[in-house]
């Protein structure tokens, strides 16, 4: 694609960095459970304590991708990589965009020494499941997923132990 810039997210892209995540959030079927604000991602990514990092996909100076990802620790393996998303506008799409956010990301666990990275894709994804199933990772039906939301978390009872 001509006039792709890969780089590293930076403050002044919050406003579109949250757009994207709006927008995978509509493609996703659940635009209502976003609840991040601009705000929360320059705190979270460009403050004192950022915890996570983000690469970002211009074209003709539009910001068109995005990749975040923070560091996921296992007792296991040590020091690993959690790609969070890739997100290309809808717009943009098919262009090999994603190929080159996924690589800047796979760049980026090299760069840290990472002993493994890994993510997630949502099994109806099947265009997102053929554009991984490239780059020859494992598939892990194993795990299942598990949560606490904000408000299950400030609910929270804890059981007195003997």
């Amino acid at each position: 694609m001509e006039n792709l810039l890969i780089r590293p997210a930076r403050k002044e892209d919050a406003v579109e960095i949250l757009r994207l995540i709006k927008e995978l959030a509509e493609f996703e079927r659940a635009p209502h459970e976003v609840t991040n604000t601009v705000e929360q991602i320059l705190k979270d990514g460009f403050g004192t304590n950022p915890v996570f990092k983000a690469g970002v996909a211009e074209s003709d100076g539009k910001i068109v991708g995005l990749y975040l990802w923070y560091i996921r620790y296992s007792t296991w393996k040590g020091k690993g990589l959690y790609l969070e998303d890739i997100i290309v506008n809808e717009n943009y799409r098919n262009r090999g965009i994603g190929a080159h956010l996924f690589e800047a990301c796979v760049a980026d666990a090299k760069a840290m020494d990472a002993n493994f990275m890994i993510w997630q894709v949502l099994d109806w994804n099947v265009d997102a499941i053929r554009f991984y199933e490239r780059y020859g990772p494992d598939f892990d039906g194993e795990w299942i997923n598990v949560k606490l939301s904000k408000q299950q978390i400030t609910d929270f009872k804890f059981h007195p132990r003997d």
